[in-house]
């Protein structure tokens, strides 16, 4: 059945245990693994043949998961990463060197705009910002000789605005460059970016995916449709001999659909180590198996709270392109058809001040440093997840001081109104 519907491949796909065999994905809590020859394992080590040895760089839970989110997105390969933010930096940084540019929306969640902006500045990778609202020649004009990468996110966390998927991937590959794109908020549930042009696709796995607030975690997906070899110019990395590996040329022994993953695999892994263990893993499987009916819900309450906070006197905005006020719903009935997330984000009317007393008036929503969970949890950006932003920076990311991201989980519509009523009369 190569042709699953996504609620199946949700609970199906990527193991089907044989005779006698765990119904379950099984745990592999093993950190090395035993052959009966150094010839065996020696083939492994020169990627002659595949297998595990060290679960630093795979471990056949993690392998079974990242297979699921691979059918899932629809693309040819995927890897588990330790978390969101180290899935976005293997997937820039494993065709980004030093000397290298990225263009990519300003609209992106803060701790990923200083990953880029600082950290990897640090490393001699330059970054222009576009709004994601620019024109196809605005865009065009930010790209440049040495840029290797495009990147952006279906739907901003917090800002909430929409990316036009398929203009950034005219743009990237008109200049030869692939799309990178954070699926994280709408999951492949509601949006799969492969569809629309995306070449890679990240998620921090630890959102919609888990579920639960259980497990930290990130993937990548491979879309297996970007030509390394027909721009090997731009990535030598992927066409040109590692020897660290013997002289294998990624692109050439894996082709288009394997050679990415590898090399993020055999080669960052390897090196940085930024493993997703086989427990967390094997909670993010149990999480997937009722993500095709949990994101339903989350959207219905997205839109019921929305709704409610739009036409109240004290709410100064609402972003939620689920609105069609929104100024991102046309792009996200397109995109989107069936609805994105469950995370709303509004003005108070009073600022900053105003924003944080009427979060400490909640009942059922807490205070948190999470987005996206089975329970109701806010937050005030620019004094948490987006503090390392000047105003200027919030300004052009769409982060007005005074926001307040809600992510509605999974209670009950009325129950989450009745909280904000109460909340928003002490205001």
């Amino acid at each position: 059945m190569d042709n699953m519907k996504i609620n199946t491949k949700c609970v199906q796909a990527g193991y089907r245990p044989g005779n006698g065999e765990p119904r379950q994905i099984p745990i592999i809590q093993s950190t090395t693994f035993k052959y009966d020859t150094s010839e065996d394992m020696g083939k492994l080590f020169d990627l002659e043949e595949s297998g595990y040895f060290y679960s630093r760089l795979q471990n056949p839970t993690c392998d079974l998961v990242a297979a699921k989110l691979a059918a899932l997105e629809g693309g040819s390969a995927a890897m588990l990463t330790s978390s969101g933010q180290a899935a976005n930096f293997f997937a820039l940084f494993n065709i980004c060197e030093a000397g290298s540019h990225i263009v990519s929306s300003s609209s992106i969640y803060g701790g990923t705009f200083n990953l880029i902006s600082v950290t990897m500045a640090k490393m001699g990778i330059d970054v222009t910002f576009v709004s994601p609202d620019c024109t196809e020649e605005e865009l065009n004009a930010a790209f440049k000789d040495n840029t290797r990468a495009v990147f952006g996110e279906t739907i901003a966390n917090p800002a909430l605005t929409v990316l036009d998927i398929e203009k950034f991937a005219r743009a990237a590959h008109a200049h030869g460059i692939p799309l990178i794109v954070d699926n994280t908020f709408p999951t492949p549930v509601n949006c799969r970016p492969i569809e629309w042009g995306a070449d890679i696709v990240t998620h921090s796995t630890t959102k919609y995916m888990d579920g639960h607030g259980a497990a930290v975690g990130g993937a990548i997906i491979d879309s297996g449709k970007f030509d390394w070899m027909a721009h090997k110019d731009k990535f030598p990395g992927l066409t040109t001999p590692d020897e660290s590996y013997h002289g294998i040329v990624y692109a050439e022994k894996f082709g288009i659909e394997g050679a990415f993953i590898t090399k993020a695999t055999s080669q960052l892994m390897r090196d940085l180590g930024c493993v997703q263990s086989p427990q967390s893993a094997y909670i993010l499987n149990l999480g997937l198996e009722s993500l095709h009916v949990r994101m339903p819900r989350h959207v219905e309450n997205g839109q019921a709270v929305a709704e409610f906070l739009s036409s109240h006197e004290k709410i100064e905005k609402v972003n939620y392109p689920g609105l069609a006020s929104d100024p991102y719903h046309e792009l996200s009935m397109k995109y989107m058809p069936n609805g994105g997330c469950g995370v709303v984000s509004f003005e108070i009317k009073g600022g900053r001040d105003q924003a944080q007393r009427f979060m400490k008036e909640l009942k059922l929503a807490a205070i948190e440093t999470h987005v996206a969970d089975a329970r109701t949890c806010c937050l005030n950006p620019a004094t948490s997840t987006h503090r390392q932003m000047n105003d200027e920076q919030l300004k052009a990311a769409g982060i007005p001081a005074g926001l307040v991201r809600m992510s509605c989980g999974l209670e009950d519509k009325e129950d989450l109104i009745a909280d904000l009523k109460q909340a928003l009369s002490k205001v």
